[in-house]
């Protein structure tokens, strides 16, 4: 069986555990399998990077910065490889550009365009465990070092395995698998034995920071075998993310996720006119804003109010774009007091009243919805933050998540 292992930051953040997770790829070794772990840089060293660069320029050129960034991943690659050799097994880091990664020429945040498998394959025949450097490749044109920006180990990872059509990708984190909702929230949270891609994905787009959503994406397409799991507990059986049609039995309801990282704007008495919600939506996106759930509610003077929300992130540059329309709405407010709650699963395809249920959870706990917005597999709620944390208690009981 081949495997494809990752290890981010924190699992080789230090050089004992850089020592675990060679323990850990020498048992995975001792039990038959060929192994190909990728690597991130240790935990502090890419941000120690940055600043070094920052030192001489704000604004360096995105190659020298790539150049500079992809070095804290071969330092551990090479360190890991170091390891296992002592320990008498035989390893071989390699960096992007040796593991044939060749990527688009967006330096900072390049695409994978394709991976020449051939030197892989051979040290593998060699009998060798490779080690490869994550989040870089080289760029198809220039041949310079490329990186493939947030994210990029675990994305390195999915590529390798699916170009190389290995058994399995196991992910390891701090964490040893998905939740049912945040642990920390709700401590009755149950670790899901499997998951739907689609799943995964509406769950790490609304928040849960196990999994990046380029890398569910890619496994999805290349139809990658995912396995989340920790580093720090490797006996324990982590969550299997797979095809919806690889799990028997699916819940209903997989998940509830809570994204505090919200801001609602709302237009008021905006003139109702064709066009003018494509001019505000248009300017949005031209700021690179991330509009996420749109309400419009039609008044009887020939007015119209919009409500919409944005990132956090994206607070500052959005006041700057709604100050051009200004003339066109009565007023133009904001709330930072929200977040956003949803309810996740696959089972909602086929079953009725799962949004009456959330409806009156909330309702129960006297939490009012200020936005509800639905998918085929998901349903979001806009509600005050401070109501955040009940929230979700509310819906994991609802749903009897715990049993």
């Amino acid at each position: 069986m081949l495997k494809v292992l990752k290890f981010g930051g924190t699992s080789v953040g230090t050089l004992d555990r850089i020592q675990n997770v060679a323990n850990i790829i020498k048992k995975i070794r001792d039990e038959g399998h060929d192994v190909i772990a990728v690597v991130s840089a240790m935990s502090g060293e890419t941000n120690k990077l940055i600043e070094y660069a920052e030192y001489y320029s704000k604004t360096p050129k995105l190659d020298e910065i790539d150049m500079l960034l992809s070095s804290g991943e071969r330092v551990t690659s090479a360190l890991l490889s170091i390891a296992l050799n002592e320990m008498g097994y035989k390893a071989m880091s390699m960096s992007g550009r040796q593991a044939g990664i060749i990527t688009d020429n967006a330096h900072t945040k390049a695409r994978i365009e394709s991976i020449d498998t051939t030197e892989m394959k051979k040290a593998i025949n060699d009998g060798n465990i490779i080690i490869v450097a994550g989040f870089q490749g080289v760029a198809q044109d220039t041949l310079r070092v490329s990186t493939l920006g947030r994210g990029g180990s675990d994305l390195t990872a999915v590529a390798i395995a699916g170009a190389i059509e290995a058994d399995v990708c196991e992910i390891y984190t701090d964490v040893d698998g998905i939740y049912t909702t945040d642990p920390r929230i709700e401590p009755k949270a149950k670790k899901l034995e499997k998951i739907s891609y689609d799943e995964m994905l509406e769950l790490a787009s609304l928040g849960a920071k196990v999994l990046q959503n380029r890398s569910v994406e890619m496994a999805k397409k290349l139809n990658v075998n995912l396995v989340s799991r920790s580093s720090f507990t490797p006996e324990v059986d982590g969550t299997l993310i797979t095809k919806e049609e690889n799990i028997m039995e699916k819940p209903i309801v997989s998940g509830i996720a809570l994204d505090k990282n919200q801001i609602r704007v709302g237009m008021y008495g905006v003139t109702d006119k064709p066009g003018i919600a494509s001019a505000i939506f248009t300017a949005l996106a031209d700021a690179n804003i991330n509009v996420d759930m749109i309400v419009q509610t039609r008044g009887l003077d020939g007015t119209t109010d919009l409500d919409f929300t944005i990132p956090t992130t994206d607070f500052e540059i959005c006041k700057k774009v709604m100050e051009q329309f200004k003339e066109q709405a009565k007023n133009i407010d904001y709330n930072e007091a929200i977040c956003k709650v949803s309810v996740v699963g696959v089972g909602m395809k086929s079953h009725t009243g799962v949004a009456s249920k959330a409806f009156t959870a909330m309702a129960n706990e006297n939490i009012n919805i200020r936005i509800i917005s639905t998918s085929e597999i998901k349903i979001s709620m806009i509600v005050d933050l401070k109501y955040a944390e009940l929230a979700v208690r509310a819906l994991h009981d609802a749903y009897e998540l715990d049993k």
